[in-house]
C-alpha cells in the first residue's frame, strides 16, 4: 500500500512520521465536521504559524489557496527538498486565533 500524500507539499507521509488532519475551514469558524486533509505535521504547523483562523476561514479554505499564499509557497519549495519524514519546529510561532 502506498503512503498517504501530504495535501500541502505533495510529498509522501511515511509510516511513523508526524502527521495530522487540517480542517480546511477551522473548527472555531464553523468547520467542525467539514472537509479535512492529511498533512505532515511540519506543513500543518506552518499553515497555523502563517495565517489566523479568520484568514483560513475567509480566504484560505482550499488547498489551492493555501499553496498560493506567498509564505506557504516558499515553504513548500523549501520543504520539498527535505526527506518525506523530515520535521522541525516552525520558525514563525503560532498566530492568535
Amino acid at each position: 500500500m502506498d503512503d498517504p500524500i501530504c495535501g500541502l507539499c505533495g510529498r509522501p507521509i511515511p509510516p511513523g512520521s508526524r502527521q495530522s488532519l487540517h480542517h480546511l475551514i477551522p473548527k472555531l469558524k464553523g468547520g467542525k465536521g467539514g472537509p479535512v486533509v492529511r498533512l505532515h505535521q511540519i506543513c500543518h504547523n506552518e499553515i497555523h504559524a502563517t495565517l489566523t483562523e479568520a484568514e483560513l476561514a475567509r480566504a484560505f479554505n482550499t488547498l489551492e489557496a493555501l499553496r498560493g499564499h506567498p509564505r506557504l509557497s516558499a515553504f513548500v519549495g523549501w520543504v520539498a527538498k527535505r526527506p518525506p519524514g523530515f520535521h522541525s519546529r516552525s520558525a514563525g510561532g503560532h498566530r492568535k486565533r
